[in-house]
């Protein structure tokens, strides 16, 4: 019998896999020989000498001490695209809520609770929440992994002209790519084209900050920015700079940033906005955990840039430039690597 402890909420239909005559669940337990985490920071926590695994409830490890697990002997299991659907859907509908303003406007409604003209007030004020239909407008999408494809996908569907991003996309995002998305093979290709951004690759020492200053004044004035990867993918200090010029004009996520509660700020309730009290810690944290990755950064040759191009002939949009690679023109920021997985 195997003791399995939980340090966050894991969903009953996953926990009931688990078969009950080889596996017990006790979240008390001081000595498991395995432990199911989703965001619970493990890197201060103790390694019991029981453990055998650490099985993580999506994507990304950062969270876990690999290195120091990997000396003791304890394996690490991640879930890629195990919640990839769920991300996706999320993305598309902060685009939808946010573009129309449907959280300033419910809101708004909200005061009119009890009047006897709310009917007529509703009429009048309803235009000040108007906002961009999504169809026509252009989405990019840096990173095309499980869940970049799905976004990228369902953006095609809603009439977005989109613009794809991801110099180490797999084949099998590649197929699962519509003909329709665009390949950009570097961001300075993409971001001056986007009404609407959104990212989704790993949080690593090279990813960090990729949406910086110097991306951001490369985007069109009145940008609207998606962040539900990782917090620290952004800079938040050039985003709160961002919002207050007018640069970006929305940032929907779900991560306590600087500019929580701000206007133009969406946050997702059921994870940033709760949190919204603690993000100094939690931007202590990320800092912490950035310093224990190690600091990896590849240098490619610069290829000839070969901008915006659709996918055609049926093959995948990657794979019309299968030796490109793009240069640093953009720093570090704009490179990651696509076996590490972006939730």
């Amino acid at each position: 019998m195997y003791t399995i402890k939980t340090l966050n909420a894991i969903s009953p239909v996953g926990l009931a896999k688990l078969p009950a005559n080889q596996f017990e669940i006790d979240n008390e337990a001081a000595a498991p020989q395995g432990i199911l985490v989703r965001s619970a920071d493990m890197h201060d926590a103790p390694l019991p000498d029981s453990l055998l695994a650490i099985a993580r409830a999506g994507a990304g490890t950062n969270n876990i001490p690999v290195e120091d697990c990997t000396s003791k002997g304890i394996v690490v299991f991640n879930t890629p695209g195990a919640n990839a659907n769920a991300v996706a859907e999320l993305v598309v509908g902060a685009l939808v809520a946010g573009s129309r303003n449907l959280v300033d406007a419910v809101n708004w409604a909200q005061t009119l609770k009890g009047r006897d003209t709310i009917a007529k007030d509703v009429e009048k004020g309803k235009k000040a929440f108007v906002g961009p239909e999504l169809r026509g407008k252009t989405l990019g999408v840096i990173g095309l992994g499980a869940i970049g494809a799905r976004v990228a996908n369902a953006a095609v569907a809603l009439g977005m002209e989109v613009l794809g991003y991801d110099p180490y996309i797999s084949i099998d995002a590649a197929w699962s790519l519509s003909r329709s998305v665009q390949h950009c093979v570097t961001l300075g290709d993409m971001l001056p084209r986007c009404d609407y951004l959104t990212i989704h690759v790993p949080y690593l020492p090279t990813t960090r900050h990729t949406i910086n200053a110097q991306t951001l004044a490369m985007c069109k004035d009145g940008v609207r920015v998606l962040n539900f990867a990782r917090g620290e993918l952004v800079d938040n200090a050039a985003l709160l700079d961002a919002l207050n010029s007018g640069k970006v004009a929305q940032y929907f996520c779900d991560f306590p940033p600087r500019a929580a509660g701000r206007q133009g700020c969406l946050l997702h309730a059921a994870s940033g906005c709760q949190h919204a009290g603690k993000r100094d810690e939690l931007r202590r944290d990320g800092r912490r955990r950035a310093e224990r990755l190690p600091e990896k950064r590849q240098h490619y040759p610069q290829r000839q840039p070969a901008g915006c191009q659709p996918a055609a002939c049926g093959r995948p949009p990657h794979l019309h430039h299968p030796q490109e690679r793009p240069g640093r023109d953009l720093g570090h920021h704009e490179h990651f690597d696509r076996s590490a997985p972006e939730h």
